[in-house]
């Protein structure tokens, strides 16, 4: 006969939420343990049923790194700026006359021939890099992102951020027990409990945004993910 399955086993873990988006015909949710910040010690307290849509589909590199590549630099400028001949000073005069002295002709020394002359087609800073990425791939990145974080077992959900004290090492202390690493991104709703705000604003290696701000160039530099 099969052994009897564990107390806390995926068949008999309560299913503390359940997929708020119909799950399409054929479609198998994702499943995720769920924990709690109340406790230093791991307590599973059941199981969260993630959508496929979001949480179960294939990865897809590139689109990751398009992604990153555009959120680094969308908000880049350059204000690289060289001068042209029009605008290094001297200059004014002709070197030397047009004929007769065996030597290159030339009207200018600020030519972009001379040394110490201007620039030819060098940067005219400021510089944008801005440029429109679509929406349905910003979107895709973030789901391959989450995707990639829960098949490599960093993604942890728990059931609020609630938190006994506003002590930062018990906050420090709760990532290492539980193997986080060594930086963590916490997501939540817009209102964060008073206690996790005071402790994550003395630390700098763990970050607490709301679900608004979440994006792909976060998600592959930190390790869990409390949604």
């Amino acid at each position: 006969p099969p052994p009897p399955l564990s107390p806390l086993s995926p068949s008999r873990s309560p299913l503390l939420r359940s997929c708020g988006v119909p799950v399409a015909p054929g479609g198998v949710s994702a499943q995720a343990w769920v924990g709690s910040l109340r406790h230093p010690q791991h307590q599973r307290l059941g199981l969260a049923q993630l959508h496929p849509d979001v949480f179960a589909i294939a990865p897809r590199l590139d689109i990751l790194h398009a992604v990153a590549t555009w959120q680094k630099n969308f908000k880049r400028i350059s204000y690289a700026k060289v001068k042209t001949r029009a605008e290094v000073r001297g200059g004014g005069r002709k070197p030397w006359r047009q004929k007769g002295t065996g030597r290159a002709r030339h009207g200018s020394i600020r030519s972009p021939l001379w040394r110490g002359g201007g620039i030819a087609h060098g940067p005219r800073g400021p510089t944008s890099y801005y440029y429109m990425l679509p929406m349905k791939v910003r979107v895709l990145g973030l789901k391959v992102a989450l995707t990639v974080k829960l098949m490599q077992d960093q993604l942890h959900v728990v059931d609020n951020l609630e938190m006994p004290t506003a002590d930062p090492r018990y906050l420090q202390d709760l990532a290492r027990y539980r193997h986080w690493g060594s930086s963590v991104l916490i997501v939540d709703v817009d209102e964060m409990p008073e206690n996790i705000e005071k402790a994550v604003a003395g630390l700098k290696t763990i970050t607490l945004i709301p679900v608004i701000g979440e994006s792909p160039q976060k998600c592959p530099e930190v390790s869990p993910k409390c949604p």
